[in-house]
């Protein structure tokens, strides 16, 4: 069995998918297995191959899977590749082995098991992405720029941080990723970019958390005013607002 490794960013996957469909061609999909790094079920027995970001590679990749197979195809391997689940890629790779075969059809194919895994995993990432579009919480450093913190499982800051781009065009923020070391950095009327932090810098980052202002006092005590005594449920609050959301939002602090 070869297995085709790499980092774990959307784009290094479609470099990875290039790669082990290039070395399928010649030993069969079947020997062909897709992990991301770090993820990997070392074994004895199977080589083990790591792929670098190839801007030509990953171009090619996207634009196959968009002219030959459909833009809705696209976007399920896109969704697909920021999960946090440990077979995602290599789901995305069965998809497209089929996608390719079928066409546009194969996003409709619910009764095949590597469409519906997929289609499974970019409905939990869509829902994750509008969970954190209600429980992302900005701290305001000097008045100056807003900071987030968050903690997802799956990588999906960026998807988060389209939703604030539009509604906070004018205002300088940053939503971080504390599991994966990364942000989202919006500028006054400009553009959004990804930037990575050392550990240092992440140290730097945890402590805006402690900065507290006038609006966070004010939502904290209209969060406990609103609350009704007699219908404190904590299980259906739970349901509605996982306990393992809550480290970063600013009424649970």
């Amino acid at each position: 069995m070869y297995i085709f490794t790499c980092e774990n960013t959307f784009e290094d996957m479609m470099c990875c998918i290039y790669h082990a469909w290039e070395k399928a061609l010649k030993v069969g999909h079947g020997c062909v297995r897709l992990e991301k790094r770090g993820e990997e079920q070392i074994s004895l027995f199977d080589e083990y191959i790591y792929v670098e970001y190839n801007e030509e590679e990953y171009k090619k990749v996207v634009r196959s899977i968009k002219h030959k197979i459909s833009e809705e195809a696209y976007a399920c391997v896109y969704y697909a590749c920021l999960s946090s689940e440990q077979d995602a890629l290599d789901t995305a790779y069965r998809f497209l082995i089929k996608g390719f075969k079928i066409g546009s059809d194969i996003t409709f194919m619910r009764n095949d098991p590597d469409v519906m895994r997929i289609k499974d995993i970019r409905r939990k990432v869509l829902h994750e992405t509008r969970y954190f579009m209600e429980f992302a919480r900005f701290n305001s450093i000097g008045n100056k720029v807003y900071v987030c913190h968050l903690e997802p499982e799956s990588d999906v800051i960026y998807e988060v941080s389209l939703h604030f781009a539009d509604r906070m065009p004018s205002e300088n923020w940053l939503i971080i990723d504390d599991n994966r070391k990364k942000s989202v950095v919006h500028t006054t009327d400009g553009q959004m970019y990804i930037r990575y932090f050392t550990d240092y810098d992440m140290s730097v980052l945890a402590k805006t958390e402690d900065v507290n202002d006038e609006y966070t006092d004010m939502w904290k005590i209209f969060f406990e005013t609103i609350a009704i005594k007699h219908r404190y449920n904590p299980e259906c609050q739970r349901n509605l607002m996982p306990v393992w959301m809550r480290k970063h939002v600013t009424e649970f602090q």
